[in-house]
């Protein structure tokens, strides 16, 4: 999808209820922050991003429900990270202990935490670039925002115990764990939950 980012430092800093409200009034786009207050305005994707998105929500939903250990969101759902960025996986999942643990109004709005469980499926206009050290040594904030690989990064910083990150395009999985190095994978068939997702297994020749 393609991505703008608008950079209102020096400006305006919006509120967390303001970011919200831009949110709720803007519904065909799809709106993140970033932890240095850059707002991302994401069009929508296309047909085919969008069929398979469809497609691994529906397999992420169906082991949920059979199992019922936590709760299921789609690229909708916003999360208020601990690192004070807001971001929307594609899909992501929490434990039922973590989800019913926050008040009705936290569940209403961004949910303030990070997701156990996140996945990004790439789009063709996504960038993988890796930009974490150019933007610790000054380079262009906007480029780790536009990562994957980097966003990726932020929610294992941030408490995610399991990413995927789907590339389509070149058929390949990176998969990131607490505490291990990214694992990559070319052109698997399936990909298991682990401990994280206990007996879920994504299909993924529906995906290719």
């Amino acid at each position: 999808m393609d991505t703008i980012t608008l950079d209102f430092k020096g400006i305006v800093q919006l509120t967390d209820e303001q970011f919200w409200q831009l949110c709720q009034h803007n519904r065909d786009y799809r709106f993140e922050r970033t932890v240095l207050g850059e707002i991302l305005i994401m069009s929508p994707t296309g047909g085919e991003t969008s069929n398979r998105n469809a497609d691994l929500i529906y397999q992420l939903q169906a082991w949920n429900r059979k199992h019922n250990l936590g709760v299921v969101f789609d690229s909708s759902g916003g999360f208020k990270l601990p690192n004070n960025a807001d971001r929307s996986p594609d899909a992501s999942w929490i434990t039922k202990e973590r989800w019913d643990a926050l008040t009705i109004q936290q569940q209403q709005k961004f949910v303030p935490l990070c997701p156990d469980f996140v996945l990004e499926l790439r789009s063709p206009t996504d960038s993988l670039k890796r930009c974490l050290d150019a933007v610790a040594h000054g380079g262009n904030p906007q480029d780790r925002a536009a990562s994957l690989q980097a966003k990726m990064q932020e929610y294992q910083e941030n408490g995610a115990r399991l990413g995927w990150l789907i590339d389509r395009e070149n058929r390949r999985i990176e998969i990131y764990r607490q505490g291990k190095p990214v694992e990559i994978l070319e052109f698997p068939t399936s990909l298991s939950g682990e401990e994280v997702l206990p007996g879920f297994v994504l299909d993924l020749r529906t995906i290719w």
